[in-house]
């Protein structure tokens, strides 16, 4: 299928986009904003347009120093002369001190031997080296002993060299005001350009003026410490300098707690693994992040502390945090009670699912999920490798307009596909009424026109629920067969725990559409088991009467 060209950015499309960052941030952020944040903006606003467009072009590249020479920009013209502003302000060093392996990062190796300074004084001994890591090795150990680097600006390393060396001095300030204008730092300014070329659409939100990702300057400063302290873990930092870091959260911002609970979660994890339990365990103790509970059962286990064990795996059992933590609680109740020579607990069994087994050639090429998909289908009743895609798209489209409502909070930038509490306890209840009003479509009959309204108004626009691979036959074909009770279930399931049940669903489906039925199919290959998520919804649709089955794959020539 042929796709439209790209559409034809206008030059100084960047500038554009820098300058609307700006303009939202000064707009409602101005309270937060330092002295210098403050004057950079203003500043900005003075500059000519040729330099305002390269510093932006800096900004938006990887690294902090630039060589002359590769800043070649038709729409600027004259960088030397676009930069010389920014230099008198201090935005831009031309004598920014550098040690040997950020020089050696600037240049190609001819250029290395023939400029370089240390190079050129070692003589053949650096023709002998076969790569560019070799030859810093070699130029390294050549260096004058001392306890730090020798640091020094560009042309004193290359003291031969005409050609200018910039050096960006604010990058750290417009990362925050990146972070200020996103509320993090995952995006990056190529947001705008893959909107800007169509690439990526966002549903249009009404954020109010007041709706930011921040509450207050320290939240940032918070933002950005929490940031630093997880590369500093992934570095190598030791765990105990990096809790020393983050200790206890310093802010009441949700957000924020969340992800210090994510980072200290991550530590315990890796004290786990490297055998340090009992420090794991206090982490455990002392985080609040999901799962959290359930390792520290699973700790208290290993230990043989069965009772300790017993008695927080049923803390958990009468308030489970979600369908997952009760299912492994279960499960370790069950170990536990037969450790302690209890009697085990009786639980109510799940209805099985149906087995379907088959025994087919080894395809050459493609999937064993499609392989079923093609022996099953028939002109009366298609099958389609849907997995997860399916009762989540058709649960997005039809509460679109619940999950994109201006919630305060949920939207502070044109960039989001999907609300920020999606995960959050209280995301069904902060908007009840609307989800209620969309579910009661269900049973008033008119879900079928609001989902095809959807699905041709909101096509290609980010979601976190809709899969727009799903075509305008499947989405037929479920409207046609799925009965509404089912897809109510399947909803209210959905919402229950987002981040774990929009996983986990059969990988077919296969329609029925003269006796208005369906049935759906998980796929096993040989030696393949059923995941714990999978298990969960299978017995959540077995129990409803919901056709399900688990197809096990033998091949034949096996």
């Amino acid at each position: 299928m042929s796709t439209a060209p790209l559409p034809q950015l206008p030059p100084l499309y960047y500038l554009d986009n820098f300058r609307a960052v700006l303009d939202w941030v000064r707009e409602r952020y101005s309270d937060m904003l330092s002295a210098d944040e403050t004057a950079f903006i203003t500043c900005f606003s003075t500059l000519a347009t040729p330099s305002q467009a390269l510093l932006v072009r800096l900004i938006m590249r990887k690294g902090e120093h630039f060589r002359g020479s590769k800043l070649t920009y038709s729409e600027i013209g004259d960088t030397a002369h676009a930069a010389e502003p920014l230099c008198a302000l201090g935005w831009l060093h031309t004598d920014a001190p550098m040690n040997l392996s950020t020089v050696f990062s600037l240049l190609r190796k001819d250029e290395i031997l023939t400029q370089l300074d240390v190079a050129k004084a070692s003589g053949s001994l650096g023709r002998t080296a076969r790569s560019k890591a070799a030859l810093l090795d070699v130029l390294t150990a050549l260096e004058p002993d001392s306890e730090e680097p020798r640091r020094q600006p560009f042309r004193c390393w290359c003291p031969d060299s005409t050609e200018p060396l910039y050096s960006l001095t604010v990058n750290a300030l417009c990362d925050r005001l990146r972070l200020m204008f996103f509320g993090n730092l995952n995006q990056t300014w190529a947001e705008f350009v893959l909107a800007d070329l169509g690439i990526f659409r966002y549903e249009v939100v009404n954020i109010a003026a007041e709706s930011r990702g921040f509450r207050c300057r320290e939240d940032v400063d918070y933002y950005l410490h929490l940031h630093q302290s997880r590369e500093a873990f992934e570095a190598g930092l030791p765990i105990p300098e990096v809790l020393k870091l983050i200790d206890v959260p310093a802010s009441s911002n949700p957000y924020l707690r969340e992800r210090h609970g994510k980072l200290m979660f991550r530590l315990a994890r890796q004290l786990e693994r490297e055998g340090a339990c009992d420090m794991a365990f206090e982490l455990y103790c002392a985080c609040a992040y999901t799962g959290a509970r359930q390792r520290r059962i699973r700790i208290l286990e290993s230990q043989g502390r069965y009772s300790e064990c017993r008695a927080l795996a049923t803390q958990a059992q009468c308030n489970p945090e979600s369908d997952t933590e009760l299912q492994l609680v279960e499960r370790a109740l069950h170990r536990l009670n037969r450790k302690l020579g209890l009697p085990a607990e009786r639980r109510a069994a799940e209805q099985p699912a149906a087995r379907l087994d088959l025994l087919l050639p080894r395809p050459i090429h493609g999937s064993v999920e499609r392989t079923v998909c093609e022996h099953l289908a028939t002109p009366e009743a298609p099958v389609y490798y849907v997995e997860n895609a399916l009762i989540s798209s058709l649960f997005g489209l039809l509460c679109w307009n619940a999950i994109f409502a201006p919630v305060p909070g949920a939207f502070f930038h044109p960039f989001h596909s999907g609300p920020v509490d999606l995960y959050s306890s209280d995301f069904r209840q902060r908007r009840a009424d609307l989800f209620d009003e969309c579910l009661g479509y269900l049973q008033t009959g008119g879900y079928k026109e609001i989902i095809r309204t959807h699905y041709v108004s909101k096509f290609g626009i980010q979601s976190p629920f809709v899969y727009w691979g799903l075509s305008q036959e499947i989405l037929d074909l479920a409207l046609h067969c799925l009965p509404p009770e089912h897809l109510h279930r399947w909803f209210d399931r959905l919402l229950r725990d987002i981040r774990a049940n929009r996983a986990g669903m059969p990988d077919l489906i296969q329609f029925w559409p003269q006796e208005k039925r369906y049935r759906m199919i998980e796929v096993k290959g040989p030696g393949d088991r059923l995941q714990d998520n999978q298990r969960r919804w299978i017995a959540f649709c077995a129990r409803h009467g919901m056709p399900v089955e688990v197809c096990h794959v033998q091949w034949l020539d096996a």
